[in-house]
């Protein structure tokens, strides 16, 4: 008999996870937060983009990269020819830490399980991951951000490229070019990897 039943799309198996996920307390974030920050974009997406946690706009709405770093990252994603509907934008831990500190080990050693059970939702084909704290915390290193941009990292099966947070370029514009070419090499590789899929 063949099997009939219906195959579960990657938006169900996210929103599934957004509700086990949304209102996890197994760290101390929880009590603080005023939102669950889970992430939001594209289901079907073959880039995610992966920052630190959220900041104080994106607690209050509940949206990952909505203040002024996100309008950053728009531009950014719009220079390369995407939107944020062709990607899908999450963070490391989902609650922001109290005046927008780093996470602590405990938070994201209670939260990287759910940014895991995303990646596998979604089988994206690249991560771009946002400042140092997200690749620090992903290749479990305490590597400079000079020693880990500029080239594609492989993370447990997946193409990486690292470049700088949107809140750092704001502070230092000077890091504009660097993450232009880190981009770039982004939307390079992801067009080979489409190539390559598309046979």
């Amino acid at each position: 008999m063949p099997d009939t039943t219906p195959a579960i799309t990657k938006a169900e198996k996210l929103n599934t996870l957004y509700l086990q996920s949304k209102d996890c307390l197994q760290c101390s974030l929880g009590s603080t937060r005023t939102n669950f920050v889970f992430g939001e974009g594209n289901p079907e997406a073959k880039i995610v983009i992966i920052g630190e946690a959220p900041g104080a706009e994106e607690d209050r709405l509940g949206r990952p990269f909505v203040g002024r770093s996100g309008q950053l990252l728009d531009k950014i994603l719009a220079a390369i020819g995407f939107s944020r509907d062709d990607v899908f934008i999450c963070n490391i831990v989902k609650c922001r830490p109290p005046g927008n500190r780093n996470p602590q080990k405990d938070e994201i050693r209670s939260c990287l399980p759910w940014l895991e059970m995303q990646l596998k939702a979604i089988e994206p084909k690249v991560l771009l991951l946002l400042g140092r704290v997200a690749a620090n915390t992903l290749f479990e290193n305490n590597a400079s951000m000079g020693s880990m941009r500029g080239r594609i990292l492989t993370w447990k099966g997946y193409d990486v490229v690292v470049t700088y947070h949107p809140a750092a370029l704001l502070r230092n514009p000077n890091w504009k070019y660097p993450c232009w070419d880190d981009v770039r090499m982004l939307k390079a590789q992801y067009e080979k990897l489409m190539k390559e899929e598309q046979g």
